[in-house]
């Protein structure tokens, strides 16, 4: 009699597979949505705290164009995963880990939406390596 093969390993992989899916469209969404937070802090809008004494101290434009700049590449990378390129999984992982790095570093300016991006960001990074499509 034959036993049947081990389900653990795919039942990872389903659900690494709908959160990579899920990741895929997340990260379209949050790098819009760090386009629109670019273009706030670029335009002066209210919404960041001002005047925050910090080691890595950028003007509030400054970090509206760096946002933007990731939001923009961060756009790129959702449509590479979205299509499945290997080059887009890789560019979605890098690009994730970037915006962790740029929100740590903004955080005083705004930490709410620092901490919520930065756990979001988490949540790509590991969807996108553990999913292994060619299993």
């Amino acid at each position: 009699m034959r036993t049947p093969p081990p389900t653990e390993p795919f039942q990872t992989q389903g659900v690494a597979t709908g959160i990579s899916v899920t990741a895929a469209i997340l990260l379209l969404v949050l790098a819009a949505v760090s386009i629109l937070e670019g273009v706030s802090a670029i335009g002066k809008d209210e919404i960041y705290v001002t005047g925050v004494s910090y080691i890595y101290e950028f003007d509030t434009t400054t970090w509206g164009w760096i946002h933007l700049v990731l939001g923009v590449i961060g756009v790129i990378c959702a449509l590479g995963l979205m299509f499945g390129t290997t080059w887009g999984r890789y560019a979605a992982v890098g690009i994730a880990a970037l915006v962790i790095v740029a929100n740590f570093l903004s955080l005083p300016y705004y930490p709410a939406w620092s901490l919520l991006i930065i756990a979001l960001s988490v949540v790509v990074i590991w969807a996108v390596t553990t999913w292994h499509p060619a299993r």
